[in-house]
């Protein structure tokens, strides 16, 4: 049997309790660097197979490293699996899970013949926190040489445009007092924050193409006849690059802070978690992807035409700028949803996301197959260390 067959034969025999685990992480959705009941379960999956587990990797109790092989070619595939609040797996984490745990599976049983090493990194909190930052900054893709996933899309896609990100907490902190028999005595922080809306709304007007800027109201006052002393916000900045991510930044700093300064209120700005950067995805890796998936019938017509990329942001292009890397979208049918849905979430179980688990996890493993077997591009990756 070749390589391939190999892989695909573990992958099938494995598909049973791949999709059972798609399932329970579906019905138990958990926020970013609170996934215990998935990562346990995805660490429990690889441990049974033979993986050696290293649990709370970074210091992060729902990240862990699943190793098998010991051999040259060190391959990264990233496994996610938090929730997004109030929707749940609308983003399809539980799919990435299962599909990554089984490219593991399956090139782990051709780790031996193809010289490779196979760490199965469960990376917590790709919806805002940024646990493959955590894993970065604690040293688990040195010495790696490619790192891929899948994630969960409309439609197939080879790449995105993925823009880099702040996510960010904005503060506005006044003074209460009664709004009809005294409110001269009162700082309004809900005036103060109205007040960086519009001037951010406005501003739009006059972004570069790719910016964007994006959040929504924590808390803003408890009742309509006392003047707010507090108000909370959350909001997202992102660009096409972090040199120009940092450009928006100065502008959008300074509507928050007209808000403070038209009012009196004070300003207190928090970053919520990592930086995201913007990806450099590896286009050799990505070839053998395109090959693998569409030998298991899958299209990229769209690529193909030209039709522009579909913008997002993810934790995984941090990994792109230190490792090769691939991201492509894996196409499910979602009867006109999109990602961060609830009928994207309901998308996420049944046929047709079993058949995206089971197709990505291997095309993966085809992907980095393929990778091994390619002389001078497995060559130009392991120079890398």
């Amino acid at each position: 049997m070749s390589a391939r067959d190999v892989a695909a034969a573990t992958i099938a025999a494995a598909g049973p309790d791949l999709l059972a685990l798609s399932q329970f992480i579906h019905a138990h959705p958990e926020l970013g660097y609170e996934e215990h009941e998935s990562a346990q379960a995805v660490a429990r999956a690889a441990e049974a197979a033979g993986f050696a587990v290293e649990r709370g990797s970074a210091g992060r109790p729902t990240a862990f490293r699943a190793r098998a092989g010991t051999g040259h070619l060190h391959v990264a595939v990233c496994a996610e699996y938090d929730a997004l609040p109030d929707v749940g797996h609308a983003c399809g984490h539980n799919i990435i899970a299962a599909a990554s745990l089984g490219a593991a599976l399956g090139l782990a049983a051709v780790a031996d013949d193809l010289d490779l090493t196979i760490d199965l990194l469960g990376t917590p909190s790709e919806e805002g926190g940024g646990g493959k930052i955590d894993l970065i900054e604690a040293g688990y893709f040195e010495g790696v040489h490619l790192a891929v996933m899948v994630h969960p899309w409309p439609e197939d896609r080879l790449d995105a445009t993925c823009l880099a990100v702040d996510h960010l907490e904005v503060v506005y902190e006044g003074r209460d007092a009664h709004a009809s028999a005294a409110p001269w005595e009162g700082v309004n922080a809900l005036d103060a924050l109205t007040i960086a809306q519009v001037a951010i709304g406005l501003l739009r007007q006059q972004l570069r193409p790719g910016d964007q800027v994006h959040g929504y109201v924590l808390e803003a006052g408890s009742a309509p006849n006392v003047i707010p002393s507090r108000a909370v916000a959350q909001f997202m900045c992102r660009a096409t690059t972090v040199e120009r991510l940092e450009e928006l930044r100065q502008r959008v700093d300074a509507c928050w802070r007209a808000g403070a300064l038209a009012t009196g209120a004070s300003l207190h700005v928090r970053a919520l978690g990592h930086r995201f950067t913007n990806m450099r995805a590896d286009q050799d890796l990505l070839a053998h992807y395109r090959a693998a998936a569409e030998s298991l019938g899958r299209s990229f017509a769209r690529d193909d035409a030209g039709d522009p990329p579909p913008t997002l942001s993810t934790d995984m292009a941090n990994v792109s700028l230190v490792v090769p890397t691939i991201h492509p979208l894996l196409g499910i049918e979602t009867h006109g949803a999109v990602n961060h849905q609830p009928a994207f979430a309901a998308a996420c179980v049944g046929p047709d996301a079993e058949r995206a688990i089971l197709d990505g996890a291997l095309a993966l493993a085809t992907t980095v197959i393929a990778v091994a077997l390619d002389t001078p591009l497995r060559h130009r990756l392991e120079e890398r260390s």
